[in-house]
């Protein structure tokens, strides 16, 4: 079925900007970028958008999303940036170029693997910097963890890494990174060479570019909502749109009205639970205009993450299969078959690129 709601429309022309926005900036401080792909669920076209537009890499969580990405043909080396659970070792290596470890059992599965595969993998070590999700937090087990690696057939490790802000939401200052950039040089001492990589995380890491704070020898990062939404610039940040220079409508979620009525602003009768075990709290308002859309929760998860589009428009909820809007005060007369559309943020993302119930369609 074709032309079918809701939809996701994805504009490549504007992703690609961003892309080579993104990468031109690192560029100019010696900052290699990983483009992260899991944001659009490893969109092959998101994939090949980036590519082309001069990543040193594609990086997802997900090894599935890689192989769709090497089953099209995209010449870019691929990386995984989820620690590797020991059963996907073997596809891990068949897949994938290189991949974010922390847990020395998993490394020296992944030797053995790759050894009979006839490959060398490579490994960034990832530290845990305080946001405490993976990696070292005994710096110096880490350093002998590094050694061991170093006397591996095939394993090359190609640098140390950290991940800041995602579950700790620790801010990935410029203190914070002279220490990860500290543990690299005791890493090189430890080694007797060079590292050839000092990751320093993620789109929030740009931050220290923007602010002109990055330590130098900081020279990789992992960015996707950087390039992907760029809306954490404006929202957490508070930087201007015409500071970065990036768009901002990359992706755009439709759908389609099938309901419009005038209706009670509160339910009539007993209030108990709705369709996930929750006790809303309403407010009475009195007879309000309404729409619904044929979309959910299990299309996009959080309601209060979308972004109407139309001035006037509120988001009142939604169940499984319903969204409900308050269109008293909206611009235009909502009417069945219009269309509304929404800006997304990262987390709605990530969940309409992943819904078989979404189409994906590019503009």
């Amino acid at each position: 079925m074709s032309g079918r709601y809701p939809r996701v429309e994805i504009n490549l022309a504007h992703l690609r900007h961003n892309t080579k926005t993104v990468v031109d900036l690192c560029k100019e401080h010696g900052i290699m970028v990983s483009g992260v792909i899991k944001g659009a669920t490893g969109d092959v076209e998101v994939a090949r958008a980036m590519a082309e537009e001069g990543v040193a890499t594609l990086a997802s969580s997900r090894l599935e999303q890689l192989e769709d990405v090497k089953k099209a043909g995209i010449d870019k080396p691929l990386a995984l940036l989820r620690v590797p659970m020991l059963s996907e070792v073997e596809d891990l290596v068949r897949i994938c170029d290189m991949s974010l470890q922390s847990e020395m059992e998993v490394i020296r599965l992944t030797d053995k693997e790759a050894k009979k595969q006839g490959k060398v993998h490579k490994i960034i070590l990832m530290a845990d910097m305080g946001d405490l999700r993976e990696g070292f937090w005994d710096k110096d087990e880490m350093i002998e963890a590094c050694k061991e690696i170093e006397a591996m057939e095939n394993i090359y490790l190609v640098g140390i890494g950290t991940n800041l802000g995602c579950y700790g939401s620790i801010s990935p200052t410029k203190k914070k990174l002279d220490e990860l950039v500290a543990l690299s040089e005791r890493v090189e001492e430890a080694l007797g060479r060079k590292l050839d990589i000092v990751s320093g995380g993620a789109t929030s890491s740009l931050m220290r570019l923007y602010s002109g704070d990055m330590p130098e020898r900081i020279n990789h990062l992992r960015i996707g909502e950087g390039i992907l939404l760029a809306h954490d610039y404006i929202v957490l940040y508070n930087l201007l749109p015409e500071t970065t220079g990036l768009y901002h409508d990359i992706f755009r979620l439709k759908a389609e009205v099938i309901e419009a009525k005038t209706k009670p602003s509160y339910p009539q009768g007993e209030i108990a639970f709705d369709a996930f075990g929750h006790k809303p709290e309403y407010e009475d308002r009195g007879m309000r205009k309404k729409v619904l859309l044929g979309m959910g929760k299990v299309d996009y998860a959080f309601p209060d993450e979308l972004i109407p589009m139309d001035e006037g428009v509120e988001i009142l909820g939604a169940s499984s299969d319903h969204t409900i809007l308050d269109v008293t005060e909206a611009k235009r007369d909502f009417k069945v078959g219009d269309i509304v559309e929404f800006e997304v943020c990262y987390a709605t993302m990530v969940y309409i690129t992943n819904c078989r119930n979404v189409e994906v369609v590019y503009v």
